[in-house]
């Protein structure tokens, strides 16, 4: 078992990473089901969490059966993020992650998520008054560096460790990169192997299969993965990945009926958590990814897109089911979603 301050997760674990408007509670709790062993929530303001914003605080709210999750908090005053830490400790999740690798421009500008890459001193002040303030196990997501100049990952992971995080979580490139070219898990390998870390590292970028699951972990040595882009529209990735690493075996491709199920499931959630009109909205970005593949679905499409009564959509969805009985869905490989295209840097 790998421990994270009093949290045990299995050998090898893998993890969902916070994504903006894509990681919410609906959506942690489909890729919960679907074999991943830790979850975090949408990146949070500091700022917005201390001046009540409800946005903000809505994404503090923890559905029971996705648990363990993290809260990930990002900011760039050490007063300001020690406050939110302090609330989201009341809130009880089973742990507190620090954003230092958010690319977002309007985020950098702030001096926060990636911006604080080119200030390491300031990125151990806000980390330890992070730990100081809240009693839950802290851990820290951020990137290789600002550019290919200035990766200073290896001093970021030795200073971290020394004011208390709990594990660290690199995606393998640099803020400059964004999600382009190659993640390049060396660093990430060469931090694991460091004689004086002792905490988890887990790598994060470019996983999108169970076969490359194996091969980095077998190359890289880290102590777990951390999924985002692949899993939008397929959270069955973290089971196939399990059961390669278990058996060497490809599972099946999801079949029409689990692809289904797993929309109806989110959308149920979705409108319990946030309500019949924003609830339904929120799921239109998931129906085009979990129907992918299906022959001539755009019909179909165009009305889970355009109806607004949670009934009427569950009915499209048991329509589809009837239209593509028998329907083998075949394995493809996963197209990574360009998050965050349109961001300047």
């Amino acid at each position: 078992m790998l421990q994270i301050g009093n949290i045990q997760l299995p050998d090898f674990p893998l993890l969902l990473a916070p994504m903006e408007d894509v990681s919410d509670p609906p959506f942690r709790v489909v890729c919960k089901a679907n074999g991943a062993d830790l979850v975090f929530t949408e990146f949070i303001s500091s700022e917005g969490l201390i001046r009540d914003a409800i946005r903000c605080r809505r994404k503090l709210d923890i559905f029971d059966e996705e648990r363990p999750t993290g809260i990930q908090l990002f900011g760039g005053d050490e007063e300001r993020l020690a406050m939110a830490a302090k609330i989201v400790d009341v809130t009880q999740p089973e742990l507190l992650d620090i954003n230092f690798g958010c690319p977002v421009k309007g985020i950098v500008a702030q001096g926060a998520g990636a911006g604080v890459l080119r200030d390491v001193d300031l990125m151990v002040r806000l980390t330890e008054a992070c730990v100081k303030s809240t009693n839950l196990p802290v851990t820290v997501k951020t990137r290789l560096g600002w550019d290919d100049n200035t990766k200073n990952i290896e001093e970021v992971a030795e200073r971290l460790q020394d004011v208390g995080i709990k594990a660290l979580t690199i995606h393998g490139r640099t803020r400059c990169q964004l999600y382009k070219g190659e993640a390049d898990w060396s660093l990430i390998a060469k931090i694991k192997n460091n004689p004086r870390i002792h905490i988890p590292i887990f790598g994060n970028g470019d996983i999108n299969s169970p076969q490359k699951a194996l091969e980095y972990k077998d190359r890289y040595g880290v102590d777990g993965i951390m999924i985002g882009r692949a899993v939008i529209g397929y959270p069955w990735l973290f089971r196939e990945i399990r059961h390669y690493l278990q058996t060497g075996e490809l599972l099946p491709a999801p079949t029409v009926v689990e692809r289904v199920e797993v929309c109806k499931h989110q959308l149920r959630k979705s409108v319990q958590w946030k309500g019949p009109i924003a609830g339904i909205y929120s799921m239109r970005g998931h129906y085009l990814r979990y129907l992918k593949g299906l022959p001539g679905v755009k019909e179909f499409r165009t009305q889970l897109m355009t109806l607004t009564e949670p009934e009427a959509i569950m009915a499209v969805l048991d329509d589809i089911l009837v239209r593509y009985e028998g329907f083998v869905m075949e394995r493809t490989p996963i197209e990574m979603v360009n998050y965050h295209e349109n961001c300047p840097l």
